[in-house]
C-alpha cells in the first residue's frame, strides 16, 4: 500500500524546505522519505488516517512495531528523528497545534567505533586493481584519492574535472549543507590522478565529453553503488576479508592520521565535521589500536 495522497504532499512540501533551508544531500533527503513513507503507510493501514492527524500513541505504536520487528537501535532513533524533525516542521507553519513526537525518548546508542583498515590491508587494496588497463588505472586513481583525503564516497563519485587542482595538490568538495572544503591531495595520489586523466579517462570518454571525474567505460558519472562494488570486489581479489562498509577508507584516513600524531582539529577539519565530537570517536579507534599493541608487544602487556 503506498502513502496517502495527502501524506505525499505533505512528505514533498517537507523535503523542498529541508533542501532549500538546509541544503541536505540527496541521499538525507532519500533517507528522511523512506522513514516517512513507512510510518504514512503504516498509519493509514494499522489507524486509518494521514500523517497530519497522526497522535503520541500512534507513534509509539509504530516505534514499537520497529522494535518488534528487530529494528536496530541506531535505525529506531534515526527514524523518530525524522518524525520529530517533520511535526515539528508542521507545527512552525502552523499545519499543527502541537507536535506529537513531544516526550518520546529515543532509544539510547552505544558508541559503535568506526571500521577501518590496517595500513598493510590499505596497501594491499589500493594495489589490487589492474593498472594495465583503463579501468584499472581508474579504480587505482579513485581508491588513492579516497585514501589520501578522507573524502565521503558520496563526495568522491560526485566530483566535476574543475574542483581538482593538481599542480597545487588539492581538491575542492561539497559536503553535508553544501558546506565547501579544500583537501590537499598528497604526491601519490596526485600523480595517479594525473596518469589517469592523461590516459584512462580519455580512452573510457570515447571522443564524448564529460565534467566528471571519474567516468564508467560507457562515459557516464559512476554511481556510489557501482564503486561501492568495485570496492569489494578488489578488497577480495587482495585477500582483505575485514567488513567492509562505503566509508571504510575515511576512517581509515582519519585513524591512520591520529596514529601518526596528527591533531584531532586538523582530522576534523580535513574530514569536514561541524562538531569536533563527531571526530571524537577517531581517539577511541586509536588508544584500542595501543592498548592491543601495547598487550601483544609489552613483556607485562
Amino acid at each position: 500500500m503506498s502513502e496517502p495522497v495527502a501524506d505525499s504532499t505533505e512528505i514533498d512540501r517537507f523535503l523542498d524546505i529541508l533542501w532549500m533551508e538546509r541544503g541536505l544531500s540527496r541521499n538525507t533527503l532519500a533517507a528522511y522519505r523512506r522513514d516517512l513513507n513507512g510510518f504514512s503507510c503504516w498509519l493509514g493501514e494499522q489507524r486509518q488516517r494521514v500523517l497530519l492527524a497522526a497522535q503520541r500513541e500512534d507513534l509509539l505504536a509504530y516505534l514499537a512495531a520497529r522494535v518488534a520487528a528487530e529494528a536496530k537501535p541506531r535505525t529506531t532513533a534515526r527514524l523518530l528523528s525524522s518524525l520529530r524533525r517533520f511535526y515539528q516542521q508542521a507545527v512552525r507553519d502552523g499545519h499543527l497545534s502541537a507536535d506529537p513526537s513531544e516526550r518520546i525518548d529515543a532509544p539510547r546508542l552505544g558508541r559503535s567505533l568506526p571500521m577501518s583498515l590496517t595500513e598493510t590491508d590499505v596497501e594491499l587494496l589500493i594495489n589490487a586493481p589492474d593498472t594495465g588497463t583503463a579501468l584499472g588505472l581508474r579504480d587505482r586513481a579513485m581508491l588513492e584519492l579516497l585514501y589520501a583525503s578522507g573524502l565521503r564516497v558520496s563526495e568522491l563519485v560526485e566530483l566535476r574535472v574543475l574542483q581538482l587542482n593538481l599542480r597545487q595538490g588539492v581538491v575542492r568538495t561539497l559536503g553535508k549543507g553544501s558546506k565547501e572544503r579544500l583537501v590537499p591531495l598528497g604526491e601519490v595520489a596526485s600523480d595517479w590522478l594525473e596518469r589517469y586523466l592523461r590516459t584512462a579517462r580519455i580512452e573510457l570518454l570515447k571522443g564524448h565529453e564529460s565534467d566528471a571525474l571519474f567516468v564508467t567505460r560507457r562515459g557516464a558519472g559512476m554511481s556510489r553503488q557501482a564503486f561501492w562494488y568495485l570496492i569489494k570486489k578488489h578488497a577480495q581479489q587482495a585477500g582483505v576479508h575485514k567488513p567492509l562498509s562505503p566509508h571504510t577508507l575515511r576512517h581509515s584516513f582519519a585513524t591512520h592520521l591520529l596514529n601518526h600524531g596528527a591533531d584531532l582539529r586538523v582530522v576534523q577539519m580535513l574530514l569536514g565535521h561541524s562538531d569536533l565530537s563527531t571526530t571524537q570517536i577517531y581517539t577511541h579507534v586509536a588508544r584500542e589500536r595501543l592498548k592491543n599493541l601495547h598487550a601483544e608487544h609489552h613483556p607485562r602487556g
